[in-house]
């Protein structure tokens, strides 16, 4: 590895590491938290920070923030991951951040990096420490803090959520890394072409700790020319960024709002962003069945009688999926996606049923009516099934007849698809 590209840092820090934000305006994204007049930064500059979580994807900065707040603190810092660190190594920095609080008068601001990892019983031994004052806490995490942090101690944090960096963002850091000289590429005489710089900030995909790693990966590789320079080519950039992580955890937010995109797209009728959510949901190594539920789902109640072949276009395609699995089973779980999103819709039977159910708990008891209870065993002694009119031996196959006592209209079909002609039906079978 090149003297000159750690010439004044550690040679043991990567460029991510080397080129942590010395000040606010150093920091790219999170405006809404870091922007002026924000609450968080507020506090940073008046030094008055308290216990916080920061939350939010990988490579957004939240570690850089904490460790840019941990030296300009007037606390003793102790820096743990959740990963490594167990109660015993808890128990040993409260004791030491309350005896330093009681005894010297001095404030302990403890970072936990991943702190997600830590269960109820850590997250419990947390607690007093927080409450009493005795520590400041900055816990970390690319998790959804309801999910994994106990409500208790969720309680007494602010919670700040950061989101991923855009590629504005990217090219702003991708920038500050090629000119600084110091902690940065500067020295290396780095030309990065246009396409170069773009598909790495691309296929970052909003995380700069990623971007920092593949382009110093890309100087580190990439031998100078005669005259000093290295060329860093779109080849080198996708060499050093070969793939782009999916962002996506089966077990968080990412999960609830992927299918959620996915759902709304359908029902939006957009059959390609259908696609790239449920594209990206598979490519993450989600459960084609769980897919294919959403879209049965959403052929019902988004569909419905306006197209009553999406539910069968559905229902195929989840059996699909349970006999094939992976790789194959995308293709008629897209098939279903597509033909949901491009049909016409309605929710006009999900409404009708919504309006019965509701109508049998709260609106006035009805029995069935004698004519149509079941004849089989009753018909002489107690009357059941007398009176009742067979449609089919009337022309049309139908006659008025009572099939609820206080009738009520629970379903009214749409102008859409099939629906059009269900209500032209139903209304000349109404008209005589």
């Amino acid at each position: 590895m090149p003297d000159e590209l750690f010439a004044a840092g550690p040679a043991d820090q990567p460029l991510a590491a080397r080129l942590a934000p010395q000040a606010l305006e150093d920091f790219s994204g999170q405006e809404h938290l870091l922007g002026p007049g924000k609450m968080l930064r507020r506090l940073i500059e008046a030094n008055r920070f308290a216990s916080a979580l920061f939350f939010g994807p990988p490579g957004s900065g939240k570690t850089a923030l904490a460790r840019f707040i941990a030296e300009r603190s007037r606390a003793d810092v102790v820096e743990l991951n959740a990963v490594a660190a167990g109660v015993a190594d808890l128990k040993k920095v409260l004791e030491a951040a309350k005896y330093a609080a009681g005894h010297l008068g001095r404030k302990t601001l403890v970072l936990i990096d991943e702190i997600h990892h830590f269960n109820r019983t850590q997250q419990d031994v947390l607690l007093p420490s927080v409450e009493r004052g005795d520590i400041l806490l900055i816990g970390m995490t690319t998790e959804n803090p309801s999910f994994y942090v106990n409500a208790a101690l969720l309680s007494r944090f602010t919670a700040f959520e950061f989101q991923p960096l855009s590629e504005a963002n990217l090219e702003a850091i991708l920038a500050r890394a090629l000119a600084d000289k110091g902690q940065g590429l500067g020295r290396l005489q780095l030309k990065l072409q246009a396409e170069a710089a773009s598909h790495l900030t691309r296929m970052a995909g909003g995380d700069a700790r990623k971007l920092l790693n593949a382009l110093e990966l890309a100087a580190l590789s990439t031998a100078p020319s005669r005259d000093g320079t290295r060329h860093i080519t779109l080849e080198v950039a996708e060499e050093s960024i070969q793939r782009r992580a999916i962002r996506y955890d089966k077990k968080s937010d990412d999960h609830y709002d992927h299918i959620s995109a996915f759902i709304k797209s359908m029902r939006g009728s957009d059959p390609d962003a259908a696609l790239y959510w449920m594209g990206k949901m598979l490519a993450a190594g989600e459960d084609p069945r769980f897919i294919a539920r959403r879209i049965l789902i959403c052929a019902t109640e988004d569909v419905g009688n306006a197209d009553f072949r999406a539910l069968l276009v559905a229902s195929a395609a989840f059996h699909a999926a349970e006999v094939l699995g992976l790789p194959e089973a995308r293709i008629p779980l897209a098939q279903a996606a597509i033909f949901v999103a491009t049909a016409p819709k309605s929710n006009a039977a999900y409404l009708a049923i919504a309006s019965a159910m509701a109508e049998a708990q709260e609106g006035p008891a009805r029995e069935v009516p004698l004519h149509l209870r079941d004849a089989n065993l009753d018909a002489e002694s107690r009357g059941h099934g007398k009176g009742y009119q067979y449609p089919h031996d009337f022309p049309g196959h139908y006659v008025p007849q009572e099939y609820m006592p206080q009738p009520k209209r629970f379903y009214e079909p749409t102008d859409s698809g099939d629906e059009k002609r269900i209500k032209a039906f139903l209304k000349a079978l109404k008209e005589g």
